[in-house]
C-alpha cells in the first residue's frame, strides 16, 4: 500500500513540488468556536492585519466563548477593527452556539457535507471558510477548496494553464489525488511560497 506521499508523487507536477518542499508539515488548530471566530476575522484580510485585529478581540473579551463575544456591543467590535458585517457574523455565530443551533462537539462525528451544511447556517460563513475548518481543524484528508485563489493560482502556474481553472477543471486535475487532496493542496500553497495567511500560519 503506497503512502500518501507516494500516491501524490504519481502526479509528476506534485512530485516536483514535494521534492522541493520536503516533508508534509501542516499545522492544525483545535476544532473550536474560537477557530471559526478567527476564520471570520481573517476573511479578505492579510495574515498580519487579521492577526492584529484578532489580538485586539482576544484582549477585549474575558474568554473567547459565545458569552464573551455577546458581552461586546457591535460598536465595541467596530472599534476593535471588525467591519459591521463581520461584527454581525461573529455575534450570529456566538448566538447560534450559545443556543445549541451550532454544536462544535458534534462536528467531529459528521461527514464533510454535514459540517458544511451545519456551519454555513451562520451568517457570513461560506463554503470556503468551512473547508478551511475541515482541513486545518477537523483534519479531514480529502478536501479540495475550489474557490481558494491560492489553489487556483498554483494550479494555473504549475499545470501551465492559460487562465485560472474553474471548479470542474480543478476537480478533474485533483481526481488522481484522492483520498489525499488536502495534502496536495498544502503542497500547492507551498509552491506559491505564501504561507502567511491566517489559516495557514
Amino acid at each position: 500500500m503506497p503512502t500518501p506521499l507516494q500516491h501524490l508523487k504519481k502526479d509528476p507536477v506534485l512530485a516536483a513540488i514535494i521534492a522541493q518542499w520536503g516533508d508534509y508539515n501542516i499545522r492544525y488548530r483545535p476544532p473550536t468556536f474560537e477557530a471559526v471566530v478567527r476564520s471570520i476575522v481573517s476573511q479578505q484580510l492579510s495574515g498580519k492585519a487579521a492577526a492584529t485585529i484578532y489580538g485586539r478581540l482576544e484582549g477585549a473579551v474575558e474568554a473567547m466563548t459565545p458569552e464573551g463575544i455577546l458581552a461586546l456591543e457591535t460598536a465595541r467590535l467596530r472599534e476593535i477593527g471588525l467591519s459591521g458585517q463581520k461584527a454581525s457574523y461573529v455575534r450570529d455565530l456566538a448566538e447560534k452556539t450559545r443556543t445549541g443551533a451550532v454544536d462544535f462537539e458534534a462536528l467531529p462525528s459528521m461527514d464533510d457535507e454535514a459540517v458544511i451544511a451545519h456551519l454555513t447556517a451562520v451568517k457570513g460563513i461560506g463554503v470556503w471558510t468551512v473547508q478551511m475548518f475541515l482541513m486545518f481543524a477537523l483534519r479531514r484528508e480529502d478536501v479540495l477548496p475550489v474557490a481558494d485563489l491560492g489553489i487556483r493560482t498554483a494550479m494555473k502556474r504549475q499545470y501551465g494553464l492559460a487562465e485560472l481553472p474553474k471548479p470542474e477543471e480543478m476537480q478533474r486535475i485533483a481526481e488522481a489525488w484522492r483520498p489525499h487532496r488536502t495534502m496536495a493542496c498544502w503542497y500547492l500553497w507551498r509552491s506559491l511560497d505564501n504561507m502567511g495567511g491566517a489559516e495557514l500560519g
